[in-house]
């Protein structure tokens, strides 16, 4: 298992690389690089400014005079002469005029390739070792005779010499031998090595396992490189005794040398990616069956390009002709093409078929560019194989040059730039987990955490893939990057940036830290009540809000300042704009002070039953401007501070249930008592009774009111329970009352009908109209 697959959502991610990176890797090298080229040599090989009216003029006054024609003439002699490529700049440099004026194909300077240039540098180098192992050379001498001392003069007799040829061929023949044997035996020596780092990196916790492989993959590659190195010097050994003693070209066996450093350090580069044998050293996660096919792929097309262009070109140039030799470099791009084309039109079904599933999972235009790539990806991918291969025929000497290297760095860059993503997602891209004690102090830290932290990281990655393909253009010179930088406006724009993203770095831990304090500072414990808890849920909402107002606004004015934008009038036109706002809005600000000391003298919390201006409810909401309220019919009020003249808290610290009993005149109120504290026994037995904080309190008779006499009686109970402690008192009273036969009274009429003088008063004249009255009255 490679270090990709330790981080979440890296299953689809695993499925797309195993069915795209081995197909697209595959083209990599080839067919990417070459197209940029085209439009960096177009914009290289720019056309020159056209010539003057007066510059046409004075040529042809030259022309006309005999003297100065013949002037021009020996001039533009002297510059053919002297044209040449330019100088590498290497010790032991051979010029190209001198190699040229050797070859038995009559090239002229500019014909002679890179390769032959340097190989006939490092060969010159080369030389100078021959001398120190002549003894030992000696010994060789007599296997082989000593007339195959001059195979470079009979090459310049004749163009083609079967004894000279079938000489060169067994010179090289033995370096290849002793090279590849050298190679292999030191590759199988640190096979040991390779596997311990190998289950080093699969082991131990997978939050570090990028790092473990990353360790591990950089020391397998450094003995990788190491291992090349080593073979390369046992060539460079071993072709002064070819030269000295059997007389071979030291610059043909340099080629091979050359070449055999090149293409092997590539492929050790590919193996870090595509490591077959093992597991632990694979930087991409694919099957070590596909990572096989990949590796086996670009080894043949890295061999293929490499030796070919860096050996067999070389010396069919110098050798045979420069048509031969260009001949044999389109044939072997032409076999290089025709060979990633077959993979492409291969690969196109598998490949389809993964990115229309990767299409289904996503959305937006994200799903819609995922399905037009399935569809249309080989078409692209031909295509940039045709401009590749057409670039690299018309200009190989300096076209393949420049595309390996903006190859390579294109592959570092993308590289780096993977392996830093991976990195944070492993890091930090995981739920994170904080301890049980800090979550009871701040309990939107974790939660605050886990939502910014993912944000981040896509911030992040996407700031690596900006860099990336920055990086990457610059690479292949579609701009300088440098160039730019160093004027005043490239240096003032990085800065900028890089202090825009410091700032918002800075805010956003500001905002973690500062409401991870005020959490920390109102958030209530285990042992709060519930009004604490009320109160804290509050003054949380409350900071919350400031503090974000007043960090966005910071925040906005000091990028502003970053970018150029003069903040000194946005200040003073809020400064004015506020002062306008305090006259025309009075009230708003009377709204917001009035607010505020509510909350610090902690009037009221949410889940408080409260009565505020003219109204009565439970507080829902409790702004730095107004209060909501929700009354018993459900009614819902929001009052502006402002109006609020005084605040009416029903369910602070605890509550009374007042309640006044009356009884008729004719009962006896000590019996009437008794039945109340009968009454109140019952309550603490029932449901109730954790809502009761204190013994009933009886005040005795209040009134001797009209009809009744009144007594009063205080039940203490916890705050907003004292209604439903009345309701159940009262119940129980009722039924005390008529048990102790006790009259609750109730109102009366009486009908008077007046009196005479004497004090008699008149019958009354009652007249019934219902029978069914009457027969009840007489028995019936």
């Amino acid at each position: 298992m490679t270090f990709i697959n330790h981080f979440p959502g890296a299953n689809w991610g695993k499925e797309l690389f195993v069915r795209v990176l081995p197909v697209f890797l595959r083209t990599l090298i080839v067919l990417f690089p070459l197209i940029l080229s085209v439009l960096w040599t177009g914009s290289v090989y720019a056309e020159p400014t056209s010539p003057s009216a007066a510059q046409y003029g004075d040529l042809a006054d030259s022309l006309e005079d005999d003297a100065r024609r013949q002037i021009l003439i020996d001039q533009l002699r002297g510059l053919e002469g002297a044209a040449g490529p330019e100088p590498l700049g290497v010790a032991g440099e051979v010029p190209a005029a001198e190699i040229a004026e050797g070859a038995p194909s009559g090239q002229t300077a500019q014909q002679v390739s890179l390769a032959r240039r340097m190989a006939s540098a490092t060969g010159n180098l080369a030389g100078d070792l021959g001398r120190q192992f002549a003894a030992v050379a000696g010994l060789v001498s007599g296997w082989f005779g000593e007339d195959g001392g001059a195979p470079d003069q009979a090459m310049t007799t004749t163009p083609f010499d079967i004894k000279a040829v079938t000489a060169a061929l067994i010179n090289i023949a033995i370096l290849i031998v002793v090279t590849f044997a050298v190679f292999w035996s030191l590759r199988a020596l640190v096979g040991s090595a390779f596997g311990g780092l190998s289950r080093w990196a699969l082991a131990g916790s997978r939050k570090l396992a990028i790092l473990r492989t990353a360790v591990a993959v950089a020391a397998a590659a450094l003995l990788d490189v190491a291992v090349v190195v080593v073979a390369y010097l046992a060539g460079t050994f071993l072709a002064p005794l070819l030269t000295e003693q059997l007389g071979a070209d030291a610059t043909r066996l340099a080629l091979f040398l050359n070449a055999f450093l090149i293409v092997e350090l590539a492929k050790a580069a590919m193996r870090m990616f595509f490591s077959s044998r093992f597991e632990g050293l694979r930087l991409l996660p694919v099957s070590a069956q596909q990572a096989r096919y990949c590796n086996r792929f670009l080894a043949r097309e890295a061999g293929l390009i490499g030796y070919g262009m860096l050996v067999l070109v070389p010396v069919l140039n110098y050798n045979m002709s420069p048509a031969l030799g260009s001949g044999a470099g389109t044939l072997i791009m032409i076999v290089a093409l025709l060979y990633a084309a077959g993979v492409i039109m291969r690969s196109r079904a598998s490949l389809r078929t993964a990115l229309e599933t990767r299409a289904n999972q996503a959305y937006g235009p994200i799903r819609l560019l995922l399905l037009l790539l399935s569809r249309t990806w080989h078409w692209l991918a031909l295509g940039y194989a045709v401009v590749v291969f057409a670039v690299t025929v018309l200009n190989p000497e300096t076209a393949l040059p420049y595309v390996a290297v903006a190859t390579l760095e294109t592959l570092i860059y993308v590289g780096t730039g993977l392996l830093v993503s991976v990195a944070l997602g492993q890091l930090i891209g995981q739920q994170i987990q904080l301890p049980e004690r800090l979550n009871a102090s701040m309990p939107r830290l974790q939660a605050r955490l886990n939502t910014y932290v993912p944000t981040a990281l896509k911030v992040i990655r996407t700031l690596i893939l900006v860099l990336v393909a920055v990086v990457s253009l610059d690479a292949w010179r579609l701009y300088d990057l440098s160039s730019w930088y160093a004027t005043p406006a490239g240096s003032q724009t990085v800065s900028a940036l890089l202090d825009i993203l410091i700032i918002l770095a800075v805010s956003a831990a500001v905002w973690v830290g500062l409401a991870s304090l005020v959490e920390h500072k109102f958030s209530p414990d285990e042992n709060s009540t519930a009004a604490q808890a009320a109160r804290g849920e509050t003054l949380l909402g409350l900071f919350h809000t400031t503090l974000a107002i007043a960090i966005i606004i910071m925040t906005v004015m000091i990028v502003l300042s970053e970018v150029g934008v003069d903040i000194g009038p946005l200040i003073a036109g809020a400064g004015v704009l506020g002062l306008a706002i305090g006259f025309g809005a009075q009230k708003l600000v009377q709204d917001v002070i009035t607010g505020v000391f509510i909350q610090v003298e902690n009037a009221m919390n949410t889940g408080d039953f409260v009565s505020v201006g003219g109204n009565s409810g439970t507080v829902e909401r409790v702004g730095i401007r107004s209060v909501a309220l929700r009354d018993l019919y459900g009614t819902y009020h929001i009052v502006p501070f402002s109006s609020v003249d005084a605040v009416s808290n029903f369910t602070r610290d605890y509550g009374n249930h007042v309640g006044e009993y009356g009884i008729a005149y004719r009962e006896n109120i000590d019996d009437a008592i008794v039945q109340l504290e009968a009454a109140f026994e019952a309550l603490k037995e029932g449901d109730h009774r954790d809502n009761i904080l204190a013994p009933m309190t009886v005040a005795g008779v209040t009134a001797l009111a009209d009809s009744s006499v009144n007594i009063r009686v205080v039940i203490k109970t916890t705050p907003g329970n004292q209604w439903a402690v009345g309701r159940a008192f009262n119940r129980l009273v009722k039924i005390y009352f008529d048990k102790a036969g006790i009259e609750i009274p109730f109102p009366h009429t009486t009908l008077y009908f007046g009196e005479d003088r004497e004090g008699q008063a008149p019958a009354g004249n009652i007249r019934l109209t219902d029978d069914r009255v009457v027969a009840s009255q007489d028995g019936g």
